[in-house]
């Protein structure tokens, strides 16, 4: 009777592990993975490279005394605007007062004897030799003093245009020699964007079509650039440098050092459609980009080799052969599905209105 009993218990807690495991295994098949799923979208226009910049005055200038000197004063701060003409800085011009001074005495005394001499010469009362020495020595301390007037003239430095005081290299007090550089100043009429150019687009440059801009204090606002030059060598990295003349809209502020970000729009002979798509939506196998093409949550993912142009600097990358139009691809997590796996699109998927022209 006990045997029976002990029987009777074991087959019913048999039965229990049964119906535990079927409800797991059952629950186990009702997972549902979820991922973001993207529609692509073509469309046909210009093929753009996108760069970051930074915006460069047109007169940009570093300014020194011609003479060496202690400075006495800077007559404006950093950022003021200065007329072209305008005393900026000067020099302690003491000693070159004194210079022009005792020069000034000689130049008198020299040139009222040599205006007797010649006076004289004329009358024939001197000779010729006396004459050419007395032109000679006059000729001399003219110079002589023509030169200290204008070394007293170059101890007040003055703006060489319309423009603003950019930085102070030097301050007042401080000893300079003539030629060092004391303060730069900036234009303000035109203003420049530098880029640095990649080697591939360096090599399309015959296909450049228009270009464009905007500036990080209005990055909705895009104003056309004017291509002013392309550096003929590249430096170390395989970099161009590439100058843009932007034409100052009146409702946008430039300022030297702003950073701007550069579109240049290229023409198209070849009319091949490209798609956008996030670098998060390719993974690789066997070293071979693909994608999760996905038909429906009742349809295993399929996984799709594309062939990748380029990538961008904004998280895109420019795709030419393996996905069309309307194909619906994973966008994320795709590193952790696996083959034949089903997928529920996230709510609201966004989608991908990409492409261009090459």
């Amino acid at each position: 009777m006990k045997e029976n009993k002990r029987t009777i218990l074991y087959l019913a807690i048999g039965a229990v592990i049964l119906c535990s495991c079927g409800r797991k295994n059952e629950k186990a098949e009702t997972i549902v993975y979820t991922a973001k799923i993207d529609t692509i979208h073509s469309s046909t226009g210009i093929a753009q490279s996108v760069y970051p910049g930074t915006v460069k005055s047109d007169a940009e200038v570093s300014l020194s005394f011609r003479v060496a000197g202690t400075i006495d004063r800077i007559l404006f701060e950093e950022g003021k605007f200065v007329r072209k003409g305008t005393v900026i800085a000067e020099i302690d011009a003491r000693d070159y007062r004194i210079q022009l001074s005792a020069t000034e005495a000689e130049y008198n005394q020299i040139k009222l004897m040599a205006d007797r001499v010649v006076e004289l010469y004329k009358r024939g009362s001197a000779t010729k030799s006396d004459y050419e020495k007395a032109v000679y020595g006059l000729q001399q301390i003219t110079a002589k003093y023509n030169a200290h007037k204008n070394q007293l003239k170059d101890t007040r430095l003055e703006a060489p245009f319309d423009g603003y005081i950019h930085k102070k290299i030097h301050d007042a007090g401080e000893t300079v020699a003539a030629g060092m550089s004391v303060i730069s100043m900036i234009g303000g009429k035109e203003w420049q964007i530098e880029i640095n150019l990649s080697v591939q687009d360096y090599a399309r440059k015959k296909d450049f079509n228009s270009f464009e801009a905007t500036v990080s204090t209005n990055p909705d606002k895009r104003f056309p650039l004017e291509l002013f030059e392309i550096s003929p060598k590249g430096n170390a990295t395989q970099l161009y440098k590439m100058v843009f003349i932007a034409k100052n809209p009146n409702d946008i502020t430039l300022a030297a050092g702003m950073s701007a970000e550069v579109t240049i729009n290229f023409r198209s002979a070849t009319k091949e459609v490209v798609y956008e798509i996030p670098v998060s939506a390719t993974f690789e196998i066997d070293g071979q980009p693909h994608v999760w093409i996905f038909t429906s949550e009742e349809v295993p993912l399929q996984s799709q080799p594309v062939v990748v142009d380029k990538m961008k600097r904004d998280g895109y990358i420019i795709i030419t052969q393996g996905i069309k139009e309307g194909d619906m691809i994973v966008t994320s997590g795709v590193h952790s599905i696996k083959e034949g796996m089903k997928i529920k699109p996230l709510p609201s998927p966004s989608k991908t209105n990409i492409g261009g022209l090459l």
